[in-house]
């Protein structure tokens, strides 16, 4: 069993909480921080969870082996730096950074410490993600045309001016660090580099902050992919993979709607219909749970993150180019 201790209580924090204690076999929560701790020591009760003073108190602490930090973007640089001075494994929130050159000096702290280093995409567990993910590598998409991602969620108008979510200094290009990472994360994983982006963002249901974005990418294979994100209208999620010989979409807010339509066998005669689409349905999946115990199998046996490191600095890379586009309102080409 792996001891951790949550940093960050908000609502985020706590749904780590929820999602592995008194349910996992392999992790478990025995130490958390907060800063507001007035308002979840009722939450801290409920799940056996003691609070510490101070970050630095948690580090101290022998029997946590790993600190998973669900804090503001802008804070994870220090606290990873601290953490792996600290000897403790750490699972950080996306984005893992606000810049490359700060993701590069928290790859940099747990690579010399020895520690493990991952970082919260956890829609990379969810079944319906590893199925699309199985199809692009034996083939049966055929070659890679396009991708489109879009995410929606209907926070925006209930986040008051003030709060650090839509700070732009700590959540850039609008809806880009709340929903928009997780596709450029699919987007990357499953296509490669992205050689340049487009973004445009606006503010369409606030008015006091950026909440919409879309971003245009070309890949370096020559793959385009388009991302559509708002903070400020119903919840969605759609993933849509299209390869030469078919596509493959993911839908549904908890993703567990899979769907592979084959493109036509045969040249038409009459109007171009699609063969028969195949569907599956993933229910009853937490991938916050999934991702923890992934972190947990990787401590103990040695095995990488399924989250692979050099894809997470690249993506960091793209982010990068995202805000410089958001801001200048021009194509920017992504650094290396």
């Amino acid at each position: 069993m792996i001891n951790a201790a949550i940093v960050g209580l908000g609502r985020w924090g706590q749904s780590f909480v929820r999602s592995v204690q008194g349910k996992s076999e392999t992790f478990r929560f025995v130490a958390a921080h907060t800063r507001s701790p007035d308002k979840v020591r009722g939450f801290c009760a409920e799940h056996g969870l003691p609070l510490a003073d101070s970050y630095e108190a948690i580090l101290r602490d022998p029997t946590v082996q790993v600190v998973v930090l669900a804090t503001p973007h802008s804070q994870h640089e220090e606290q990873v730096r601290l953490a792996a001075a600290a000897g403790k494994h750490i699972h950080v929130e996306k984005p893992i950074a606000l810049t490359r050159a700060s993701a590069e000096v928290q790859v940099a702290a747990a690579r010399k410490a020895g520690v493990v280093l991952a970082v919260g995409f956890n829609r990379r567990f969810h079944p319906s993600i590893v199925e699309l993910r199985t199809r692009v590598k034996d083939g049966r998409l055929g070659k890679l045309v396009m991708i489109v991602s879009q995410q929606t969620s209907g926070t925006g108008p209930f986040l008051p001016p003030g709060e650090w979510r839509l700070d732009p200094e700590e959540s850039p290009a609008g809806a880009l660090t709340a929903v928009g990472v997780h596709g450029l994360d699919h987007m990357i994983e499953l296509a490669g580099p992205v050689r340049e982006v487009y973004c445009v963002t606006g503010r369409r249901g606030i008015d006091h902050a950026d909440d919409t974005t879309t971003v245009h990418l070309t890949f370096e294979s020559g793959v385009t992919g388009l991302m559509a994100h708002s903070l400020s209208t119903a919840p969605n999620f759609s993933f849509t993979m299209y390869g030469s010989k078919g596509l493959v979409e993911i839908s549904h807010n908890t993703l567990k709607d899979f769907r592979f339509v084959p493109a036509p066998d045969a040249a038409p005669t009459g109007p171009v219909t699609a063969p028969p689409a195949e569907v599956r349905e993933h229910v009853g999946v937490d991938m916050l749970r999934a991702q923890l115990e992934a972190l947990a199998q990787s401590i103990t046996t040695g095995a990488p993150s399924p989250v692979a490191i050099e894809e997470v600095l690249h993506g960091m890379s793209v982010f990068d180019a995202i805000v410089a586009s958001a801001k200048s309102g021009k194509v920017v080409a992504v650094g290396h």
